[in-house]
């Protein structure tokens, strides 16, 4: 189905808690550069869907949602669904110009600050990982009854992302009960994010439709397996090669991709806000979860925050365009377009000021050892959320307002949460993700 059969067009945006929004307009009205209304305010919409109180925005002033045709695709095989035409946007004034406080644009002001201070282009692919809740059979890690289990919603779900045009690569049953995992293919960052809004809500779409309930939430009760969203990235210079590969350094990790490395360490506890922002991020985030447990480049290690991959060398394969780091830390209630941009902006930090090269852990590392040298993620949202305010580097990455309504919105939630147990926050979190 072209997007010209579709008789109207979802304009879509993914807000500060990673929820898709937008407006359905005529698809005829878009074919001439058309865009939709918006509202400054919208911003201040926290995850129980209320605008949240104090923000820089109230009831007057209008934006518009502007279409980027190159991400036009129709959303179709979802089982009993209508095929749905759909295009990402970014937040704009009344006049064209960019919103300050635009998610995408910030992720696309970061790519062109990469490319244009530095020579660099970055690749990225995300891993989402989620839990189905209403499957009654015995969960066994990796195995073939569970790959069974949601079966015929599986081979839909990747059938579905296929039509769509999103590149499944992977799709398995993970570690933890009842936990799946759906991986694509990389593309430039913008496109990286863009597919990750994209992939959480067709997985919903699909599983709903399906009859079933699915959820993202980092962790979907106390004490067991989480979910996490993993970032994969690579840095390549103006000739095409791969910026991050150097066969003569530990782990073959170039010294500009140590440098990059550790601005993302440097700054992880303030950027904890922005990747783990929901009070049970950090259930997720302790020693033994097979998540981020601490600040640290780890060689081809799933407990730390920034892991060097391995190469697959099997048949003479070269592993120079291969090499790339995967962020572990992030969930389901951090903005893609966000997300991404602060770990670019991030590492350009590491760049710009000629931090030293991250050291490379190789072999198991325990940071709950007193004598480690791994550095801690914060502990609890509330702290997270005072390093980022008081974090005048990383603080001025992103535009004032933006930052005001982003704390305010956390806070909030944080408040209204934190009357309720860990198993009810569990609860109220996989409603909302």
């Amino acid at each position: 189905m072209s997007l010209e059969k579709s008789p109207v067009t979802f304009v879509a945006t993914s807000d500060l808690c990673a929820i898709t929004k937008g407006r359905a307009v005529l698809t005829e009205d878009l074919k001439a550069g058309g865009s939709t209304g918006w509202v400054p305010a919208n911003l201040g919409i926290g995850a129980s869907g209320q605008i949240v109180d104090q923000i820089p925005f109230g009831s007057t002033g209008d934006l518009r949602l502007a279409p980027d045709p190159s991400t036009e695709r129709v959303i179709s095989g979802v089982p009993g669904r209508p095929d749905t035409a759909m295009v990402l946007a970014d937040i704009v004034t009344t006049d064209g110009q960019p919103w300050a406080c635009c998610p995408r644009t910030f992720l696309r002001e970061s790519v062109r600050t990469l490319r244009e201070e530095f020579g660099l282009t970055m690749e990225s692919a995300f891993e989402h990982e989620f839990m189905t809740l209403d499957v009654e059979d015995e969960h066994h890690p990796f195995s073939w009854r569970n790959f069974r289990a949601v079966e015929p919603i599986g081979s839909l779900l990747v059938s579905a992302m296929q039509a769509s045009g999103l590149e499944p690569e992977s799709w398995l049953a993970e570690y933890g009960r009842h936990q799946y995992e759906i991986t694509v293919s990389r593309a430039d960052a913008v496109a990286a994010a863009d597919r990750a809004v994209l992939v959480r809500d067709i997985v919903r779409d699909v599983f709903s439709a399906a009859g079933h309930r699915s959820t993202f939430s980092p962790m979907a009760s106390p004490g067991h397996t989480g979910n996490g969203v993993h970032v994969h990235f690579g840095l390549a210079d103006d000739q095409g090669r791969n910026a991050m590969f150097d066969p003569q350094r530990p782990g073959r990790l170039s010294e500009l991709g140590g440098r990059f490395a550790a601005g993302i360490l440097r700054h992880a506890g303030a950027l904890a806000a922005i990747f783990a922002p929901l009070s049970i991020s950090y259930l997720r985030l302790r020693p033994h979860q097979w998540s981020s447990a601490g600040v640290f480049l780890g060689l081809h290690n799933r407990e730390a925050l920034l892991r060097l991959c391995p190469t697959v060398e099997i048949g003479g394969k070269d592993p120079a365009p291969q090499l790339h780091l995967e962020f572990r830390g992030a969930d389901i209630g951090a903005n893609p377009w966000l997300l991404l941009g602060a770990l670019l902006q991030a590492g350009m930090d590491g760049l710009r000021t000629a931090m030293d090269p991250a050291e490379v852990q190789v072999g198991e590392v325990d940071p709950s050892d007193a004598g480690s040298v791994v550095g801690d993620l914060p502990h609890h949202l509330g702290q997270a959320l005072d390093l980022f305010e008081n974090d005048p580097v990383v603080r001025g990455w992103f535009a004032p307002d933006l930052v005001t309504t982003y704390l305010r919105i956390k806070r909030t939630e944080l408040a209204e949460v934190s009357r309720m147990s860990e198993a009810e926050q569990c609860a109220w979190y996989a409603r909302a993700y």
